[in-house]
């Protein structure tokens, strides 16, 4: 078997459908399995899977457990060479998975692989970045990522100047469609359960870095992602979970010092936007800008009052209205 992919399924019917009929109308030259990790479906999304795709396997974790876990669920079932951790909400075009594979088996001393992400127009979705670290941090947050254009030491969330089309090392690759070597995640695991929304695939990709492997992106694979473009809502949930998952990620790798030093720099991020959307509100009364400030208020007042020392310890947090959208789990 040369490739597994995992497909972490939620009540999403909606877009599995056309990302399965993708897969198996353009996947022809390699072997390949497909696995959905189920996580509590209460539409008829598992239905729809047996009755037009019984070669698939259905995994059902009777639980919305988060994608990590989701996904871990989906690995220990899997065979292939490669695993493949792919949204249900993608879409493969014009046989990238044979291409992307037969890519790979010609790097044989690379443990991950990114390839190309467009949104639904086409557009590049640029879903491979460099690692976070504080000082990256503080150039986003300053607005000074132009200053890479002078040297790469001024990288911040991103390569700028770079739009994908090119072949390059890349430290970490979006969650929505990455490919492992298989023996890779059995010698550094897989993904790790205390992130349950943003971060897994940062921490994995993390961790096989410090093996001394790259991680290698392709222009020449492409898929549609369906998310992963602003529809005007803003999420508060969301946004507070990426926050949290920031914190865990930057104690685990760094220690707490630079979780606290990761905490100022957020803040000044989130400050700064909100100062220069509050002026672009005066002028133009549109939803999504006022969506996108409130969103920046709570979280602004959650990050605040955050105490780092104690949110590691113990998952203390402030308590504004919003809960954790799952409870963190130590076990994959």
């Amino acid at each position: 078997m040369q490739l597994s992919i995992v497909i972490i399924n939620w009540n999403d019917k909606k877009v599995l459908s056309g990302c399965l009929e993708s897969i198996y109308k353009q996947t022809n030259k390699i072997d390949f399995e497909v696995i959905i990790s189920d996580n509590g479906s209460t539409d008829d999304s598992l239905q729809f899977v047996k009755k037009n795709y019984p070669q698939a396997l259905i995994i059902e974790n009777n639980d919305n457990l988060g994608f990590a876990k989701g996904n871990n669920s989906g690995i220990k079932h899997s065979r292939g060479e490669y695993v493949l951790i792919l949204n249900p909400d993608t879409i493969i075009l014009n046989g990238a998975l044979d291409r992307f594979v037969a890519w790979a088996d010609k790097h044989p001393q690379v443990g991950a692989f990114g390839l190309r992400v467009l949104n639904p127009d086409g557009s590049f979705q640029n879903c491979a970045r460099p690692f976070p670290t504080v000082w990256r941090y503080w150039i986003a947050a300053l607005y000074l990522r132009s200053l890479a254009y002078i040297s790469p030491i001024f990288y911040s969330d991103t390569y700028t100047g770079w739009n994908g089309n090119s072949e390059r090392k890349i430290d970490w690759q979006s969650g929505c469609c990455i490919m492992f070597r298989n023996s890779v995640l059995k010698q550094v695991g897989v993904f790790d359960p205390r992130f349950f929304y943003h971060y897994e695939e940062v921490d994995l990709c993390f961790r096989i870095h410090k093996t001394g492997l790259d991680i290698l992106y392709t222009p020449d694979s492409s898929i549609t992602h369906l998310g992963g473009q602003s529809v005007g809502k803003f999420p508060i949930r969301f946004a507070l979970e990426k926050l949290r998952n920031r914190y865990r990620y930057f104690h685990k790798h760094y220690g707490m010092s630079e979780a606290n030093k990761c905490k100022h720099a957020t803040h000044a991020y989130i400050l700064l936007r909100q100062t220069g959307y509050r002026v672009l509100a005066f002028f133009h009364k549109r939803e999504a800008l006022q969506n996108r400030l409130e969103m920046y208020r709570v979280v602004l007042k959650w990050n605040g009052k955050l105490n780092i020392d104690k949110f590691i310890e113990s998952g203390e947090e402030p308590n504004i209205g919003y809960e954790p959208l799952g409870k963190i789990s130590t076990t994959v």
